[in-house]
């Protein structure tokens, strides 16, 4: 028997990482609503769908046999999972970030509507998570039972308990703005310069900079050869609707060559950076990024541009035009 070596192992791991996704990409908008739903907000609900693929993938290769209803098992791996931090966090106060609409969709039933909108912090991690499932979802007592690891007359306590704290919700004052920190400042300048040189040289060494869900890279470098240089060039592989990007062409259509800019927008109590391309019917954001600064310089980068849902629901809160870019960042071929 041949032996596989540990440098066949990172192609390995990728292509079963691959062949996953591509089972579970057709729930991936229902976990980030669900996330959503949880967390309150999008940048924690993005992190949550994050940690459940990973949790769901290493779970996955422990089993003995594939969940029978795939939809509620990552349910319920989301729920463990912010279940667990919720309780790690039960110390710290909530935060007084705005909160936005949650509704849906706009044909959602009105009493759908108006349970996901008055969802409290002061609920219950199970509560409000049964209330989701059930008013939202519109699962079945059994399929939530399965989902939050209950028994239907616990979740019938839990949706008794969390509708009888269902209150109208205020809406809570906005957080006020604070100037854009140098480093930030200096990224944005570069980044609208393409000067490759500068970005790169604004990461500190033990910089982390990730394309949220496709890579992570260690160090100015690393980060240098891969991420900078997607962020600032890619539109040229976008405009000539390159398949070997692995993006569907119906996302590409419409893209010029020119180079995208970006700008900060103030969010729920911190800076984000957009990124706008030009399109043949105008501008329109494919992309935010956010920056961990340390001092004058970058501790870490989180690129978010094959996070479909986040892109549409943040362009919903900041009242910006946006264009997705799907799930994939690899080809089929490239999985198989």
């Amino acid at each position: 028997m041949v032996m596989s070596t540990t440098s066949d192992l990172p192609t390995t791991a990728k292509r079963s990482w691959h062949h996953f996704l591509e089972t579970y990409e057709p729930l991936r908008s229902e976990l980030y609503r669900y996330s959503r739903y949880l967390t309150r907000s999008p940048w924690d609900a993005e992190d949550l769908v994050q940690d459940t693929l990973a949790r769901a993938f290493v779970t996955l290769a422990q089993m003995g046999t594939a969940p029978p209803n795939p939809r509620a098992w990552l349910f319920r791996v989301a729920s463990n999972l912010w279940i667990d931090e919720v309780r790690r966090r039960r110390e710290v106060p909530a935060s007084s970030a705005p909160v936005a609409d949650e509704s849906p969709d706009p044909v959602a039933s009105r009493a759908t509507r108006e349970a996901a909108g008055t969802l409290l912090v002061k609920l219950s991690p199970q509560e409000r998570a049964a209330v989701v499932l059930k008013d939202v979802f519109e699962l079945s007592l059994e399929e939530i039972a399965e989902a939050l690891g209950s028994t239907v007359g616990g979740i019938k306590a839990a949706l008794h308990r969390g509708r009888g704290k269902l209150v109208d919700e205020a809406a809570l004052p906005a957080t006020e703005t604070t100037p854009a920190p140098g480093a930030l400042d200096a990224f944005v300048t570069a980044f609208n310069a393409g000067d490759l040189d500068r970005l790169t040289s604004l990461l500190l060494d033990s910089a982390v900079v990730q394309v949220v869900g496709a890579t992570t890279q260690y160090g100015p470098e690393a980060a240098r050869r891969t991420v900078l240089t997607g962020m600032l060039f890619g539109v040229r592989r976008l405009a000539a609707a390159d398949p070997s990007t692995g993006i569907d062409a119906r996302f590409m259509q419409g893209v010029l060559l020119e180079p995208p800019r970006i700008e900060a927008r103030w969010h729920r109590g911190r800076w984000v950076l957009v990124h706008w391309y030009k399109h043949s019917d105008g501008d329109h954001v494919r992309a935010f990024t956010m920056l961990e600064l340390d001092g004058d310089r970058i501790a870490g980068l989180k690129n978010y541009f094959y996070n479909a849902e986040l892109l549409v629901d943040l362009g919903g809160e900041l009242d910006v035009p946006v264009r997705a870019n799907g799930h994939r960042w690899w080809t089929t071929e490239a999985a198989s």
